[in-house]
């Protein structure tokens, strides 16, 4: 939680901020602890309606791809660090990471380090990035992990981007094609049948089902569409919880078409992930505990999780990946080579680049097979209601 306070230090000078906190107490505490004085402090949705800054979103990965290629350009230029986070504070466009930058420089005034300024953010810095920036901080070279940061946050937002294209075109194009069917079923469909039946001739089988689907829309549409929502809103909550969440993770894996592309992005993420945090002097355990944190699956990350338990208790970082099939084979053959061979950071990124490569291949393949193929099952969808209509018109015009 975030609370604005007033604060006095010890040579009398009034100080305003913000600080994140899980509550009031402890943030009181934390500025007591750091000498100064509290005047006041109250927590962001504490104050009236009209009194309580409110964002949309949260800070986007282009964002920090943006925010990390400014660090790596003004840390090259030996800028300070308290320089540059005020410095980025008053160019920040997203409130939420003007407010983590004003924080980040005010802690780093007070004498705390980058790695911890930047850990009480995690709404902004992923696990992963404070161990990569504590890594770089430790070594002394900052500059070049905000570069690497930058990089690597770039390919993966590029692919990330490149799989969900893959998914948004097919549903919008669903979504569409179902909207256009109920519209037809619901309103040009019941004045044809309300002819066809009473004409009195026999209908065929299919212009029945046709009108039985047509009927129940119409009678029982709304009914339907509240039940559709009401389960949609039980299945989105479900999916947000722990076990739900596992549960559509690893659904997604398996999926007919979608699940190779789905492995092939966890595959790239998990090894360039684990490229960048051993390249940076991160242990194996730790680096494979964040991995886990930050891969954004929670199926993968319990796998990544049973991985660095595995390897805490003594096993070869081949062997404990060889006992999950969930990856591809050829990443765990190469994982086992690297480690043979000591080269282990350079196979990991050189299986990241080649997955990510095969993510955009697999995008492209996808996209070019799924708009003949939604071309035609539409079309045959749309054709076969039309006929189910149509051959009757034709059989009563034949009698007249």
């Amino acid at each position: 939680m975030l609370f604005t306070y007033k604060v006095v230090d010890s040579e009398g000078r009034s100080k305003e901020g913000k600080i994140d906190s899980h509550s009031k107490e402890a943030a009181i505490n934390s500025l007591q602890g750091r000498g100064y004085i509290v005047v006041s402090i109250q927590g962001e949705d504490e104050g009236s309606i009209f009194e309580r800054k409110i964002t949309f979103g949260g800070v986007s990965n282009k964002e920090i791809v943006i925010l990390s290629k400014q660090l790596s350009i003004l840390f090259t230029a030996q800028v300070s660090a308290l320089k540059i986070f005020r410095m980025l504070s008053g160019e920040a466009g997203n409130d939420i990471l003007k407010d983590a930058m004003t924080e980040i420089a005010s802690d780093i005034s007070d004498g705390s380090s980058l790695t911890a300024a930047m850990a009480k953010h995690p709404k902004v810095f992923s696990s992963f990035y404070v161990n990569m920036v504590g890594a770089g901080e430790e070594a002394g070279k900052l500059s070049q992990t905000f570069n690497f940061l930058a990089d690597y946050l770039e390919r993966s937002y590029e692919v990330t981007s490149k799989a969900k294209s893959a998914l948004i075109y097919p549903s919008f194009v669903m979504g569409v094609f179902v909207i256009v069917m109920y519209l037809m079923l619901t309103m040009v469909i019941p004045k044809i049948a309300e002819m066809l039946v009473s004409n009195g001739q026999e209908l065929p089988i299919p212009t029945k089902i046709v009108i039985a689907m047509s009927n129940f829309l119409v009678n029982y549409g709304l009914f339907f569409i509240i039940s559709l929502i009401v389960g949609g809103y039980f299945l989105i909550n479900y999916i947000k919880s722990e076990q739900g969440k596992k549960a559509f993770d690893e659904w997604k894996t398996n999926l007919p078409l979608f699940g190779k592309l789905f492995k092939q992005l966890y595959a790239a993420r998990v090894a360039g992930n684990l490229e960048m945090l051993l390249r940076s002097g991160v242990p194996m355990v730790k680096s494979l505990e964040n991995t886990a944190e930050v891969v954004d699956n929670k199926y993968y990350e319990r796998i990544i999780k049973d991985i660095a338990e595995d390897v805490r208790g003594g096993e070869s970082l081949g062997k404990a990946f060889q006992k999950h099939d969930e990856f591809p084979s050829l990443l765990l053959q190469m994982i086992k080579v690297g480690e043979e061979s000591g080269r282990i950071s350079d196979i990991l990124g050189t299986m990241a680049k080649f997955y990510e490569k095969e993510v955009i291949s697999t995008v492209g393949i996808l996209v070019s097979l799924i708009e003949p193929i939604m071309i035609v099952g539409l079309g045959g969808g749309v054709g076969l209601l039309i006929a189910a209509i149509i051959i009757p018109i034709y059989s009563v015009t034949d009698t007249v």
